[in-house]
């Protein structure tokens, strides 16, 4: 993203603009995906003319490769924050279970876009969201280890567990309905449950972390990102 002046600091303008083109971008990516939208239609979404999307934005690349950055930028700061807040195997599992769920359910564009448009990048983009991703799966790898080393967790297939249980979580973006009858905190702990039955961790009470992980949720996500 071009935000820069001679100075070397963004101006108001800048930063408003680039908003709505990140905004926009989260809106109809997480509808048609990258590829069914062009230029012109972002620019319309955000308002702006096709010359001003491409000066702000650099090529639509650049703009995706932005927008999955800081979705797992922020993913990463808060698995950070649960490893620091909860203690345990057990406990630290079921908060990034929750926390998961409640971004996927809260944040369902962006999600959608961070999750699914990561085949659109290339070269360096592709890498360096890459690494992001791999970042904040090992908060859940070092968790599910940390947990079969103590006892904690019984399961002989960790690697093949963390992955069923991301794709469990992260699919609460596509069905979540806020308004269906299933409560946000009903979902968060339901899959909280089948990861600790996944995880072998049979003697694990469960807490109900919805409220701490919705304001930590609250407090990371925000910022612009769309979703």
């Amino acid at each position: 993203m071009r935000t820069g002046t001679g100075a070397g600091m963004p101006q108001r303008g800048a930063v408003g603009a680039e908003e709505r083109i990140r905004a926009a971008a989260v809106r109809l990516w997480s509808e048609r995906g990258f590829h069914g939208v062009g230029i012109r239609e972002l620019a319309e979404e955000a308002g702006l003319s096709s010359a001003t999307l491409y000066h702000y934005m650099g090529t639509k690349e650049d703009l995706l490769a932005d927008v999955m950055s800081r979705g797992l930028r922020r993913l990463v700061l808060a698995a950070e924050r649960v490893t620091q807040q909860r203690a345990g195997a057990g406990p630290r599992m079921n908060a990034l279970v929750q926390l998961h769920v409640l971004t996927h359910a809260l944040r369902p564009r962006e999600t959608r876009v961070v999750d699914g448009e990561l085949r659109a990048l290339s070269g360096d983009r592709r890498g360096g969201v890459m690494s992001l991703r791999d970042e904040y799966e090992r908060y859940w790898r070092a968790t599910i280890d940390e947990g079969r080393a103590s006892g904690a967790f019984r399961v002989e297939a960790p690697g093949m567990a963390r992955l069923a249980l991301l794709e469990m979580c992260t699919g609460v973006a596509r069905w979540y309905d806020p308004g269906g009858p299933m409560a946000l905190s009903e979902v968060a702990l339901g899959h909280a449950q089948l990861a600790s039955r996944v995880l072998g961790a049979e003697e694990l009470e469960l807490v109900d972390e919805v409220d701490w992980c919705r304001g930590l949720v609250g407090e990371i996500w925000s910022g612009p990102g769309g979703g």
